[in-house]
């Protein structure tokens, strides 16, 4: 029963070590979890909103870190060469969305792709591709566009179809 004690110790500390560098090798910054989207897990929490831009989204997580709140969007497939312009504006939302929740900018989000993870800046520029996006987005609300006459499988699969006065067949 002596020695139990010291291996046990030894065993927390090798763990606690392996699960340093599991974190440093995944690319994802130090922080507490504060947030968490759970899927199927349960219940999901109430999204973030942005009432000056009635936005609202659920991110993956949000984590705590010295730099304040970072939202993480998590994509299984394998990380671009480039990111997706969707996924940099997916991620642009949920930077304005933790702005307006937590009244601070957060410096950038994070990609976590499966073999790695990008840090992305909230920079200006960003915050603009974002706002003209959901502009142009709202402008597209207004208008039904007029469907393909050249895919009638596409119409099949289209989740509108039930409610389209224009769909094929």
């Amino acid at each position: 029963m002596g020695t139990l004690i010291p291996l046990l110790a030894l065993l927390g500390l090798v763990l606690i070590w392996l699960a340093g560098r599991g974190q440093a090798q995944s690319g994802m910054p130090r922080g507490r979890v504060v947030y968490l989207d759970p899927g199927s897990l349960g219940p999901a929490p109430d999204p973030l909103y942005d009432a000056k831009l009635d936005l609202a989204g659920r991110p993956d997580f949000l984590l705590s870190t010295a730099e304040g709140v970072i939202p993480v969007e998590v994509k299984s497939g394998r990380a671009p060469l480039q990111p997706h312009d969707s996924h940099l504006l997916q991620l642009a939302a949920y930077c304005r969305l933790v702005q307006a929740r937590e009244d601070r900018r957060p410096p950038h989000g994070v990609l976590k792709y499966a073999d790695r993870s990008l840090a992305v800046p909230f920079s200006a520029s960003l915050e603009e591709r974002l706002l003209d996006t959901l502009a142009e987005m709202r402008r597209a609300e207004v208008r039904t566009p007029d469907r393909s006459h050249e895919s009638a499988g596409r119409c099949r699969a289209c989740g509108y179809r039930e409610g389209c006065d224009q769909r094929l067949g």
